[in-house]
């Protein structure tokens, strides 16, 4: 004969852990983590900055170009090249006017520097600056 004790929990129905308040807690948390995370857009290649004693930081919504050694023109991961800077540019200059930095390699001549510059200028941009590394 089994005790009453052993009757009433068998007659009771199993019961589970609710998820339900579990899952809302982690949709929040990853709703803010969206919202409040800083979208940086890289230029996608990697090059050899100068060193300036008098580099600055910049605020975060720039606009990056990018110069290699090679003398290929880089926004965003794609090359661009000098023709297509203006183009670039002005398209992003018209909706949300921001800086301009050129991030070029330190081997990269002159003219190449200044004509991407004269473009990006071209292009509506008032502040053009080069990257730098600080000293």
């Amino acid at each position: 004969m089994q005790s009453r004790l052993q009757q009433r929990l068998e007659q009771q129905p199993e019961q589970g852990i609710d998820m339900s308040p579990l899952l809302d807690v982690v949709f929040i948390l990853l709703i803010f983590f969206i919202v409040t995370t800083v979208f940086v857009r890289e230029t996608g290649v990697e090059v050899d900055k100068p060193q300036a004693i008098s580099a600055a930081q910049l605020e975060k919504t720039v606009i990056l170009l990018a110069i290699t050694d090679a003398g290929e023109v880089f926004y965003d991961g794609s090359q661009i090249g000098v023709v297509g800077v203006r183009g670039i540019l002005e398209q992003l200059q018209r909706s949300d006017p921001r800086p301009v930095v050129i991030q070029a390699d330190k081997n990269v001549p002159t003219q190449l520097l200044l004509e991407v510059i004269d473009e990006a200028k071209l292009a509506g941009s008032t502040t053009v600056n080069l990257a730098a590394l600080k000293q």
